[in-house]
């Protein structure tokens, strides 16, 4: 037993290494997220000034929504560079990418400084992020579960998820520790822009980690690597596996962006609870996530991804709008607290099943290009535009429970695309599965 153990040491901290230097580039890009979502207001004010907070507030989240619209391209045409050229390179670049949007947002002045360019700089800085995003979160899943070892890959693919929770935590700490120390007119002026410029600091350390990354096993052996076009002819004819992949990945995004991006404002504007109180939700948040990702992976590796993803969807849709609706009714921190923890649960559990579930069923010589676009739609279409529909939803119906509804929409499609996908207790791309 011993000399085994001491073989096995090795490989297992080169695998751990290789997680932290792939996953490293998901911490800035949630860090930045998360920061946008959590200052939505000062930065309203400061680059989308109006006489009314709401139009001002879903101006923000429009643009902050516009930017994931870029996600798709960004997926089609950086997936098939990375399918082509080959994993490593490809997220050195979108690492680049993500990097220049982040300080676009971080340095550009406001509203009263430079007029009408302020929201034009800041709108182009999303869309620079939303480019990379597209392929970054997909080009880490694949990376992962080609690197995994035999039966664990949903609980590799997980990390990729779990990575983007230290970024919320060390984000949601950040805010705290400016909250305590600074007066909320100074932050909402200034303040707010301390937190991106750490974020431009620790881009040199990130670029240092990925570029010590090794390309794949799983890409080295590819005998052939397909051409720009050939990935594209690859994507249209897959179109039915995208689609689905995009509805399994609905409530993995909504959740998401509901309990890290949206619960700050949902906490401060809504509930009308402290700053204090809504950062530390996210905080305590970010933790459990943290933690039920490689839980619902490893989960679903032993029972596998069919009955855990219907599970958790399931319980989202029957739990979703009650469980808001209590919250309401007496808003409290316990009451947020519990209900965010709920809501943590689904979306870890199901998160770190969805991510090796969505590697499975795409084909492996167009993985990333097909992962990514799946991912990016779900993001694009539902999970990104979770705060403005939210924010809307309030607004129009005057019913605070009412963004329930959009999650219990993104829990139905997870429904409809497990069982589609897994009909017949196979899945409908079984030929295109990883090799274990």
């Amino acid at each position: 037993m011993a000399p085994q153990t001491t073989t096995d040491l090795p490989q297992i901290k080169s695998r751990i290494g290789a997680i932290l230097r792939a996953t490293s580039g998901n911490f800035l890009e949630q860090f930045d997220f998360f920061l946008f979502g959590f200052y939505a207001s000062a930065i309203a004010k400061a680059f989308f000034p109006s006489t009314n907070e709401t139009a001002s507030l879903l101006n923000t989240f429009g643009v902050f929504w516009l930017g994931a619209l870029m996600r798709p391209v960004g997926a089609i045409v950086l997936g098939a560079y990375i399918d082509r050229i080959g994993r490593r390179r490809g997220l050195i670049v979108t690492l680049a990418i993500m990097a220049i949007g982040t300080v676009v947002i971080a340095f550009c002045p406001s509203y009263a400084t430079i007029g009408i360019a302020a929201p034009i700089i800041v709108l182009l800085g999303r869309l620079l992020q939303g480019f990379s995003a597209g392929v970054e979160l997909g080009g880490v899943s694949v990376y992962l579960a080609e690197i995994s070892t035999s039966g664990n890959r949903g609980f590799y693919t997980s990390f990729q998820s779990s990575s983007q929770q230290v970024a919320i935590f060390v984000a949601a700490i950040v805010g705290f520790v400016l909250s305590e120390l600074m007066p909320a007119d100074v932050v909402s002026a200034w303040g707010w822009r301390i937190p991106f410029f750490i974020g431009c600091l620790i881009i040199p350390f990130i670029f240092l980690l990925r570029r010590t990354l090794e390309e794949t096993p799983a890409f080295l052996a590819m005998k052939k690597h397909p051409t720009a076009s050939e990935v594209f002819a690859s994507a249209v004819a897959n179109w039915r596996i995208v689609v689905l992949g995009m509805m399994m990945a609905v409530l993995t995004t909504t959740t998401f962006y509901f309990v890290t991006v949206y619960t700050p404002t949902f906490g401060k504007t809504v509930l009308k609870l402290s700053t204090q109180d809504a950062l530390l939700v996210t905080l305590l948040v970010a933790v459990t996530n943290f933690i039920w990702n490689p839980v619902g992976g490893a989960v679903s590796d032993r029972l596998g991804r069919k009955p855990v993803l219907l599970t958790i969807a399931c319980l989202a849709l029957v739990t979703a709008y009650p469980a808001l609706n209590w919250l309401i009714a007496a808003p409290t921190f316990g009451k947020m607290l519990a209900v965010e923890m709920m809501f943590s649960f689904y979306f870890g559990v199901y998160s770190g099943t969805m991510l090796g579930a969505l590697v499975e069923v795409v084909p492996a010589h167009v993985r990333t290009t097909c992962f990514s676009l799946a991912f990016a739609l779900a993001a694009a279409l539902f999970g990104t535009f979770t705060p403005f529909v939210s924010t809307w939803l309030i607004d129009k119906t005057g019913d605070k429970a009412s963004p329930g509804y959009w999650l219990m929409c993104a829990a139905s499609l997870g429904i409809i695309a497990a069982l589609v996908i897994y009909r017949g207790g196979k899945t409908i791309a079984v030929q295109n599965a990883v090799t274990a």
